[in-house]
């Protein structure tokens, strides 16, 4: 076995229709278009999904949901985050700074997954309740503050 020996697997290559290059090709005359017909002319577009005046697949299918345009992104921290910090105290400002938090979106939002062993200070603008139970639990401080600054 050498380099010159190597080949493709058979019918993995194939000849490209050459259309349109006289009668001696196969493709000449009317250029695999038929003859007559919506699709034979010049000029002929389609737009995407059209099936011919049948109804669209995408029309057949049933709706489902909705969605809610006045939804809020919050940035989400959870406890167990927070435990691996340093500092017992934490700011929107001193979360963003050290890249805890990338997006403000309407604000920050602590949750109350993980474990607190510490007392900790957390201002944030929303809390949940496992999570306001568990800083009180560990002896720390909740702070709620209002809506972000506008960016």
């Amino acid at each position: 076995m050498n380099l010159s020996g190597l080949k493709p697997p058979a019918g993995q290559k194939k000849i490209r229709k050459r259309i349109g290059r006289g009668m001696g090709s196969g493709h000449g005359k009317t250029s695999t278009r038929g003859s007559k017909g919506q699709h034979a002319g010049t000029g002929f577009s389609q737009k995407r999904g059209f099936e011919g005046g049948q109804m669209p697949l995408h029309r057949r299918l049933p709706k489902r949901g909705f969605t809610n345009i006045f939804k809020k992104q919050y940035a989400i921290v959870n406890l167990g985050r927070l435990e691996k910090l340093e500092g017992n105290a934490f700011t929107v400002d001193g979360l963003m700074a050290s890249g805890v938090v990338q997006k403000l979106g309407e604000g920050l939002k602590i949750l109350g997954s993980g474990q607190l062993t510490r007392a900790i200070t957390v201002e944030a603008h929303q809390f949940s309740k496992s999570a306001v139970e568990k800083i009180q639990k560990a002896g720390g401080t909740v702070q709620v503050i209002g809506a972000p600054k506008p960016e």
